[in-house]
């Protein structure tokens, strides 16, 4: 087939790690032999104007290549550059909800009318957990008929277990005790802030955050906290190898697709109960908690820490999501809005 992805997020020269998720999947299309356009958005920040400008890049790539499909990556605003797109060409839609694009409606004024256009117009869609899928039928009073859950998925080859000596010398953590890792934006719902101050009552360990936002100088600087800042996504899986516990005890987590890659790498994790990671966290494999309790996030932090160093078990639970089989899903949603036209 030939695919036209359209994403508001996606890997660029200053923003390597934007969307990668996104990239994976085209990646795995291509390499099964799909012919794959891509119109995004490549770094972070700017003005509106980027949006307009994957507005003209999509309807410039629907032209110059005409689709089978078109594949879009959240639901506003680039669910809607890929829905104009789509009815240029009189192409098949299918749309995916990963999260912030489902919470900013209601949010934003003007954004439920917006999207549920978008909607209506797809084909298909999809949400990256049934968690997000609830959050979408609630917020627009209904979802289509064919809504199908299938979260990204994670490349078992590039996220596995290696030596965790070996990557803290690489990465300079020679810290005693237990090493736990966060890996997301350092923002309010990521909850950076509790997550340390429950670190600090542990008084063992180390924590290193890899992000950046507006809490870091909050949190920077504190006893045993190390800040990182950004980082390649292809260097992920070097921290993931070095750390014990991966620490995503987020306000609300629509999916958790660094959860799901440490747990690749043979990580325990600790992650929220609120969203998408009780849908694939088992007790084998991580700790869930209250996220807006400091004392629950420190008790997890705990009984995390006592988990098995690598996990073996969470390797299992997480090559249940690989990505080829999460792609074979895909694929036969693409091709079903193919031949439903």
């Amino acid at each position: 087939m030939k695919i036209l992805i359209v994403s508001q997020m996606y890997p660029g020269p200053d923003d390597p790690d934007l969307g990668a998720f996104v990239a994976e999947i085209g990646r795995e299309l291509s390499r099964r032999g799909h012919s794959v356009e891509v119109a995004a958005v490549d770094r972070r920040g700017g003005s509106r104007l980027k949006h307009l400008r994957l507005v003209a890049d999509s309807l410039r790539s629907a032209a110059r290549v005409p689709p089978d499909v078109v594949y879009a990556h959240f639901l506003f605003p680039a669910g809607a550059a890929a829905a104009l797109a789509a009815a240029l060409r009189g192409t098949p839609l299918v749309l995916t909800a990963h999260g912030r694009d489902v919470r900013n409606i209601g949010a934003i004024p003007g954004l439920r009318t917006a999207t549920r256009l978008a909607v209506r117009r797809a084909d298909a869609v999809i949400a990256v957990s049934e968690y997000l899928r609830s959050q979408l039928e609630q917020r627009l009073g209904g979802v289509p008929r064919r809504t199908t859950v299938i979260n990204s998925g994670v490349d078992l080859d590039r996220f596995h277990g290696s030596s965790q000596d070996e990557a803290r010398a690489e990465l300079g953590w020679d810290a005693e005790g237990p090493r736990f890792l966060f890996v997301g934006s350092l923002d309010e719902r990521k909850n950076v802030r509790r997550l340390v101050e429950a670190f600090e009552r542990l008084e063992r360990g180390s924590l290193v955050l890899v992000g950046d936002g507006p809490l870091r100088s909050e949190v920077e600087g504190r006893p045993g906290v190390r800040v990182i800042g950004r980082i390649p996504h292809a260097r992920v899986p070097r921290w993931l190898a070095a750390c014990d516990v991966l620490c995503v005890p987020s306000l609300v987590e629509p999916f958790g697709q660094a959860l799901l890659e440490a747990m690749a790498c043979e990580r325990s994790v600790l992650a929220t109960r609120v969203g998408g990671p009780p849908e694939f966290v088992p007790e084998a494999a991580g700790v869930l908690v209250d996220p807006t309790s400091i004392e629950a996030i420190e008790g997890g932090l705990r009984r995390a820490a006592a988990l098995p160093s690598p996990n073996p078990e969470a390797r299992i639970a997480a090559s249940e999501h690989n990505l080829p089989r999460q792609v074979d899903r895909v694929l036969e949603v693409l091709e079903g809005a193919v031949a439903c036209r």
